[in-house]
C-alpha cells in the first residue's frame, strides 16, 4: 500500500532549534552584507516619512522639529498665522483697520499656542475638545487674514 500521509505540525522545538541552528552559520555571513542595506533603506523611509508630514504641516523639513506632539499641527497652523499677521503688518497699503486686525490678532495667536502647549498635559478628550475650539479661532484668523492679504 502507500504511504500514510502525516499531519504537517506546526513550529515543533526541533524546527525551532534547526532554525537556530541555521541562523548560528549563516548570521555572520549574511548580517554584514545585509546590514548596509537594511540601514540605507530605513534611513531612506525615514527621510520620505518626514518630508510627508513636513508637507502635511506646511513647513520644512529642518522645521519639523518645532512642531512635535499631539498640537504639532496647531502649532505650525499657529506658526504660519504669524507669519501671516507679520506680513500684514509690514504691507505698505495697510488700512488702520488692517493693522489693528494685526494687534488683536498677535495677542490672540500667542494665547492659542499657550492653549495648545497646556492641552499637551491633558487627558485625551480634554485636549482633543480644547484643540477642537483652537482650530476653531484660528480658522476664523485665517478667514480674515486671507481677506485682508487679498487672497
Amino acid at each position: 500500500m502507500g504511504r500514510v500521509a502525516r499531519k504537517k505540525e506546526g513550529f515543533t522545538p526541533a524546527r525551532a532549534r534547526n532554525v537556530i541552528a541555521v541562523a548560528k552559520v549563516l548570521g555572520p555571513v549574511v548580517l554584514p552584507v545585509v546590514t548596509p542595506y537594511v540601514v540605507k533603506s530605513a534611513s531612506a523611509v525615514r527621510d520620505r516619512w518626514d518630508r510627508a508630514k513636513a508637507r502635511r504641516l506646511g513647513v520644512s523639513v529642518e522645521d519639523l522639529g518645532h512642531y512635535t506632539g499631539k498640537g504639532g499641527a496647531l502649532h505650525a497652523r499657529i506658526a504660519g498665522a504669524a507669519d501671516g499677521v507679520n506680513e500684514l503688518r509690514a504691507k505698505a497699503n495697510a488700512s488702520k483697520d488692517d493693522i489693528e486686525f494685526a494687534v488683536s490678532a498677535e495677542s490672540t495667536l500667542s494665547q492659542l499656542a499657550a492653549a495648545v502647549r497646556a492641552a499637551e498635559r491633558m487627558p485625551t478628550p480634554r485636549r482633543k475638545g480644547a484643540h477642537r475650539a483652537v482650530a476653531a479661532e484660528l480658522d476664523k484668523i485665517e478667514e480674515r487674514l486671507l481677506t485682508s492679504l487679498g487672497v
